[in-house]
């Protein structure tokens, strides 16, 4: 199952495969002609002597047959070598269009897929498992086809040779059939188990080394060393008993192809001496002996490679047979503009069975309307934000934006309406230029710019070695928290979207740049429909409408005063903030 549906993959590439398997039989018709020579000069040239063969003298006859053997060598090497830069270049078209498949597939699954899996190991299949579709093909079926073609064309030419020591030969093949066959099931299960360290390292290592600021404040070097010689550890374990089972095998399979060697050689020498073979004829017998022998050895191989890229193959296609729980219906209809009216309607929410978020929650936002989110930690403020742009999708109930249902609204036209800023704004290193323009690609540099102005980061911008051109580092490590808030605000300028989402954008900022934000922010949430969640509550005590969320329900909402007065959950919060009244 896992073989048919990789080689799927080479459909588009079927006239160069085609091409390919035409030049591997002419190698291999050239490959089986390659002992004739010998046998003639052996049998023939040799034995007539001085007196020469068929018109020719003796020297003429050896540099006639010599040069049909070179011939025929650069006949087979230049037919091996296409056919083999065709195969190389189909694995790698392939190889390319399951890499691309698997991470679009990635980027499309909802973000609880995400949330459940470590990005490392994501990754690791798109870098790394991918590449087993290569090699079930360049290594699986293009050696399979190779193989027993060869065995065919030898297995004619041995029998009618030699009939007897051609079965003799082919006695000890049953006995490898059963060793692959053993040794099979076992390297796809240790190979598996490879990938699966071999992720867990590469996880620890980006866990170890993005959070390496924190790992030198604390002095956890050598416990983060550890903890990753333990997962290398295991990873060789992993790749030591592979190994053993290889080599093991290899020596079964090579005892037995000697045994049959042997065997012929004996029964072959004995023809020799009776008359009823030619010396000429055994030599060639034994080229072919070798010939049919190899091709086994290379199925044993081939094998062994197929299931370990079966390993690989099946972790690529568990991500692409994995149900995404957020898709565009198929009535869902594109949206050109909206005027910002959203309805949290009967809306239930959980992560699992035992994870409920959020509670039979109602709420009506206005177009236009600038409404606070606020709320004990774990109250549903940031999942409530999440289901306007469908990262989720409610369990119970729904969202609506305009009166229609959000899951009647492709994803794509509903995200181009919606701008977000988040608490940690992640910027790609890339140029300052292409992170504003990240929303909108198409942007001229003068829209960039003013929507830089508009976030107040054109000063800083220009101050940078090479402005708007200026690398700004792995997720913008170059600049401070503060400027990197302002490139995530220019972002949302520049994208001038009717819904504005701000999660926490001033949790992670000092009271001055905290200010100094703020200012900006009041001008981006102009004339437009905007939920703000924060934990500083002075910061939105003068929007329109204030929200206040405990255990997944509204409990509380209304304006800044009026919930003060109320003296509920809000005047609480707001109390513990020591803010003034």
């Amino acid at each position: 199952m896992i073989y048919r549906r990789a080689l799927r993959y080479y459909r588009p590439f079927w006239g160069q495969t085609l091409l390919g398997l035409l030049l591997t039989l002419c190698g291999i018709g050239l490959n089986l002609l390659k002992p004739w020579p010998l046998k003639f000069i052996v049998d023939h040239v040799l034995p007539a002597g001085g007196t020469g063969w068929r018109g020719w003298s003796t020297h003429e006859a050896l540099l006639i047959l010599c040069a049909a053997l070179v011939v025929i060598q650069l006949l087979w090497g230049v037919a091996n070598w296409l056919s083999n830069f065709l195969f190389v270049k189909v694995g790698l078209q392939a190889l390319l269009k399951l890499r691309t498949d698997l991470y679009a597939y990635l980027q499309s699954l909802s973000l609880k897929y995400h949330d459940a899996q470590r990005s490392s190991d994501s990754s690791f299949r798109v870098a790394y498992d991918s590449q087993s579709i290569q090699t079930i093909y360049n290594k699986g079926f293009t050696n399979i086809f190779t193989s027993v073609v060869t065995l065919l064309g030898v297995f004619v030419i041995m029998v009618q040779m030699d009939w007897r020591l051609t079965l003799l030969s082919l006695a000890v093949v049953p006995l490898i059939v059963g060793a692959i066959y053993y040794y099979a099931s076992r390297i796809r299960q240790q190979s598996t188990t490879i990938q699966e360290q071999e992720s867990a390292v590469l996880a620890q290592a980006q866990e170890g080394l993005s959070s390496v600021r924190m790992v030198h404040a604390f002095g956890r070097e050598e416990w983060e060393v550890g903890q990753f010689q333990r997962r290398a550890q295991q990873s060789l374990l992993a790749n030591m008993r592979l190994t053993l089972t290889n080599v093991n095998s290899a020596l079964v399979i090579s005892t037995l192809m000697v045994l049959g060697t042997a065997a012929m050689y004996y029964l072959g020498a004995l023809h020799v001496l009776d008359g009823t073979l030619t010396l000429g004829s055994l030599l060639v017998f034994s080229a072919y002996l070798l010939m049919l022998y190899q091709p086994l050895e290379s199925l044993t191989y081939t094998v062994w490679a197929m299931e370990g890229a079966a390993a690989g193959a099946q972790r690529c296609f568990e991500v692409l047979d994995r149900a995404d729980d957020v898709v565009d219906r198929r009535e869902a209809v594109a949206i050109a503009r909206t005027s910002g009216a959203i309805h949290f309607e009967g809306v239930e929410f959980s992560y699992g069975p035992e994870q409920p978020v959020l509670r039979r929650l109602d709420l009506a936002i206005e177009p236009n309307h600038i409404v606070g989110i606020v709320g004990g930690t774990g109250a549903g403020k940031s999942t409530l934000l999440s289901l306007v742009p469908r990262f989720y999708d409610p369990t119970q109930g729904r969202v609506t934006l305009d009166g229609r249902d959000v899951r009647q609204i492709t994803k794509k036209s509903l995200r181009a309406q919606i701008a977000i800023v988040l608490q940690d704004t992640l910027l790609f290193s890339t140029t300052v230029r292409e992170n504003i323009a990240y929303g909108r690609p198409g942007a001229t540099d003068r829209e960039i710019e003013e929507a830089a102005r508009r976030a107040q980061a054109h000063e800083f911008i220009c101050a940078m070695p090479h402005g708007y051109k200026s690398p700004v580092g792995e997720r913008g490590g170059h600049l401070s928290v503060g400027q990197r808030q302002r490139i995530g605000m220019a972002r949302a300028f520049l994208k001038n979207a009717p819904i504005l989402l701000l999660d926490e954008p001033t949790s992670a900022l000092d009271p001055t740049t905290e200010a100094a934000i703020m200012e900006t922010i009041k001008e981006l949430m102009q004339g437009r429909t905007t939920l703000l969640v924060t934990h500083r509550l002075a910061t939105i005590h003068g929007v329109h409408t204030i929200v206040v969320l405990e255990q997944g329900r509204v409990v509380e909402q209304g304006t800044g005063p009026e919930l003060l007065a109320r003296r509920g959950v809000y005047a609480k919060l707001y109390a513990a903030g020591n803010y003034p009244s």
